[in-house]
């Protein structure tokens, strides 16, 4: 985690103003990596006092306008944040609990991925986003599939079927 210091110079170098607001959302972004705007909202609220709903989300775009933080938005989500922008990294997505986990570029460098060569389109970027289970969500799955009483009338009756 960046300190306030480290924060202020990163809003500097990006040309933008040192607020209260914007110190409290980038920390919140990098405290919550793949936070929700309502988490973001919270986590600023707990480090600067007052900070509406309306301050976070113009924060956001700001920070997201000037490649402070990187907006992800998978099917049937809401937008989330991150504050990993320096490379071209992909994301993990559960189905189940919609946990998101970072990945690192497949095939080594931006954009990653070729499609086929377009007159005049200048690719620069992949968003690749694998879907599947998470770890926990597959071992609660796997549980309750395994039935936990061989006793059990129901066991019983698959066994001599």
């Amino acid at each position: 985690m960046p300190s306030t210091q480290e924060l202020e110079q990163v809003l500097r170098a990006a040309g933008l103003r040192v607020t209260r607001p914007r110190l409290a959302v980038l920390d919140a972004v990098h405290a919550l990596p793949h936070g929700d705007t309502e988490a973001l909202i919270g986590a600023a609220r707990s480090r600067a006092d007052g900070v509406s709903h309306q301050a976070v989300y113009d924060v956001l775009r700001v920070l997201t306008d000037h490649g402070l933080v990187r907006r992800i938005q998978p099917q049937g989500s809401v937008a989330r944040y991150e504050a990993r922008v320096a490379d071209n990294h992909h994301h993990l997505v559960c189905r189940v609990c919609g946990s998101i986990s970072d990945v690192d570029c497949a095939t080594g460098q931006a954009p990653c991925l070729h499609p086929p060569v377009v007159d005049g389109f200048d690719v620069d970027e992949a968003e690749v986003i694998y879907w599947g289970r998470c770890r926990s969500c597959a071992t609660a799955a796997a549980s309750s599939t395994e039935p936990s009483d061989p006793s059990d009338p129901v066991v019983l009756q698959q066994r001599e079927a």
